[in-house]
């Protein structure tokens, strides 16, 4: 699914927060990132999302595909095929639930007809359906969050990362979201999870890649942890 080979980032500053990383994501993996603050996750994700190029080295999505040569009108494309999900939700404030799942899908040009379909779904999925008509105001940070990955997976993308998606949330609903990303992956979708909730990833027991100052310090399966706060 995703490939980095020999993948290197430098910054103007002289900073390098990547180092000669060779990484390879399986299709339908569910993969922990963990690592200190400035250790190389957030590049590593922007990597994916091409908001960052690399210095040196390629990124290879499904086996052929060079996303470091895309052109840039291929970019918002390229971008279709992954949802994102944030600690800090960034929902619209001035839509409803239902509305602001549907934006993701009015972006991509899809029918009414597809958004009327697809957005209850989704809202069912993460339990949502009663509260379609809500402001973000009105609904507590987990429910926002819910939203938050709604819109993320409406348009059925090949991979989904959520960067801190529990940050924000304390632990009980944390794990209901975690339920609720350990759904989205058993139906098929590549999940990459930065964190720093080492309790999460001992309880979850899935792969497990950190970085520490650059360069991957660690990359096991089931939940081993390899990183101090």
């Amino acid at each position: 699914m995703i490939e980095f080979k020999n993948v290197t980032k430098i910054y103007d500053n002289n900073v390098t927060a990547l180092k000669d990383i060779n990484i390879k994501i399986e299709k339908g993996e569910f993969v922990f990132l963990v690592g200190s603050s400035g250790a190389g996750k957030s590049t590593f994700i922007k990597m994916i999302l091409k908001e960052v190029e690399p210095t040196k080295g390629s990124i290879i999505l499904n086996d052929n595909i060079d996303i470091t040569k895309l052109k840039r009108r291929q970019i918002p494309y390229y971008r279709r095929k992954i949802g994102v999900v944030f600690q800090d939700f960034r929902l619209i404030p001035t839509l409803n639930v239902y509305e602001n799942v549907a934006f993701a899908m009015r972006v991509t040009e899809a029918s009414e007809k597809e958004i009327r379909k697809r957005v209850p779904m989704m809202l069912s999925l993460v339990g949502l359906s009663d509260k379609y008509k809500s402001l973000p105001s009105m609904l507590s940070g987990g429910e926002q969050q819910r939203v938050s990955l709604a819109r993320a997976i409406v348009n059925n993308p090949s991979i989904l990362i959520a960067d801190e998606p529990t940050g924000n949330l304390d632990p009980d609903t944390s794990m209901e979201i975690m339920e609720i990303l350990s759904d989205i992956n058993r139906a098929g979708t590549t999940i990459i999870m930065a964190t720093h909730a080492k309790e999460i990833v001992d309880i979850m027991k899935k792969r497990v890649i950190a970085i520490e100052k650059g360069v991957i310090s660690r990359d096991e399966q089931r939940g081993a942890y390899g990183y101090e706060d």
